[in-house]
């Protein structure tokens, strides 16, 4: 696997990083020129990923997990997806970093260095769900474009900061303010610095949630790079590009937020009904907010042998945005009947849930363990797919596993 690197001088630092050893003569390097050992970087260890991980796309990076490694009920930053849209910003101070909140809709311009943002207001830590509208996208037929997201772009990781509503607070919001967005250090893939690779927002009433943060550690720690170090937006339960990454800038908006990706087609569903492969006009589509229930079977992997006899216990995780879910079911016989699993609650708003149950198959031969959340609005997942849209967003279907009992 490929990836062209644009060389500037002033990354040395980084190269060496990347490199795991001094550049030297690093300065003698001639502009454009690729080094061999960044010819092939291997993703697993640049972002100290578990090398079971899949890496769907390079430019950007777009990485995600397999059902059995998200196991951990708190995701370890080895088994988190990575999601990119443009190029991870490579020269970062955290001593010099601000953000700025500004907007036609704020009281007044203001600025903080992250220390400020640290020490001035109150700090929280929220275990918080975030899933990218793409999840599924390649289980869609006809196909949508986009990176092909089998189950594994979703998370739960702890994570702390400051609640944005703070922030707010401490500006002044105008009356009028229906909408905040958001602005980062990440780069265009072509490198115009003048183009956003994207900038998404949300409501106010989703900016104004105790759970919505700006945070500086993930799992205890200092946010990962690929991850938004070092400093993140967070807003569990809504598609992930709506926790934009390496943010420096939030806009109060008295309108709809029209930043990059926030138009035309970009993270929205259509908002009726439509037939598999319809042309929909951009008009006609509504903007992505809370995500749908949906589940993952943690463990067993997919294409466990068991002995006749032998009792199978499955987990996983359950989660339905903005809401619980209620009630969560297993099925053996191609959702022909189902049975209850245990539930539990999550540990905060807009945590992912754990379920569990122990199973017995009749006989010897091929299963297929499904399971359906229900959430606290008493809507199911479906069985297969929910309906087609043309950015192949929101797949919720039931996840399955496949099980052998042999003699």
């Amino acid at each position: 696997m490929k990836r062209r690197f644009f060389i500037e001088k002033t990354a040395l630092a980084a190269m060496s990083s990347v490199i795991g050893a001094e550049l030297v003569f690093g300065s003698n390097l001639p502009k454009g020129y690729i080094p061999l050992a960044l010819e092939n970087p291997d993703p697993f260890k640049l972002f100290s990923l578990d090398s079971r991980m899949s890496v769907l796309n390079n430019k950007p990076w777009n990485i995600e997990a397999k059902a059995h490694l998200l196991d951990d009920k708190v995701t370890p930053n080895k088994f988190m997806f990575i999601r990119n849209n443009g190029i991870i910003p490579q020269k970062i101070d955290a001593a010099t970093w601000t953000l700025t909140i500004d907007g036609e809709s704020a009281e007044q311009k203001k600025t903080y260095t992250l220390n400020e943002l640290k020490t001035k207001f109150k700090n929280y830590t929220y275990q918080l769900t975030l899933e990218c509208g793409g999840n599924g996208r390649s289980e869609f037929d006809p196909p949508a474009k986009g990176n092909q997201w089998t189950v594994g772009a979703v998370s739960c990781a702890k994570w702390t900061g400051v609640r944005l509503r703070d922030i707010l607070e401490d500006v002044g919001v105008k009356s009028d303010a229906v909408y905040i967005g958001y602005h980062a250090a990440d780069l265009h893939l072509s490198r115009n610095p003048k183009k956003e690779p994207i900038s998404r927002g949300a409501p106010m009433a989703k900016a104004l949630q105790d759970e919505t943060l700006i945070a500086f550690q993930m799992n205890g720690e200092d946010i990962p790079l690929a991850h938004g170090y070092p400093l993140r937006l967070v807003a569990g339960g809504w598609p992930a590009s709506v926790s934009g990454k390496w943010i420096n800038r939030i806009s109060i908006r008295n309108k709809e937020h029209d930043g990059a990706k926030m138009t035309g087609m970009a993270y929205r569903v259509p908002c009726h009904p439509v037939a598999p492969g319809q042309k929909i006009a951009a008009e006609d589509m509504c903007i992505i907010e809370s995500m749908p229930v949906k589940s993952l079977i943690t463990y067993p992997r997919s294409g466990a042998v068991l002995k006749k006899g032998q009792k199978l216990v499955i987990r996983g995780h359950t989660w339905a945005g903005e809401l619980e879910v209620a009630k969560m079911e297993y099925s053996i016989n191609f959702g022909a009947t189902w049975k209850n699993c245990t539930l539990d609650k999550p540990v905060n708003r807009l945590a992912w849930q754990h379920f569990s149950a122990t199973i017995n198959f009749p006989k010897e031969g091929y299963y297929e363990v499904w399971a359906r959340a229900t959430d606290s609005q008493e809507k199911a997942q479906p069985m297969l797919l929910p309906g087609w849209n043309p950015k192949g967003y929101l797949n919720n279907a039931c996840h399955r596993i496949a099980v052998k009992i042999k003699a």
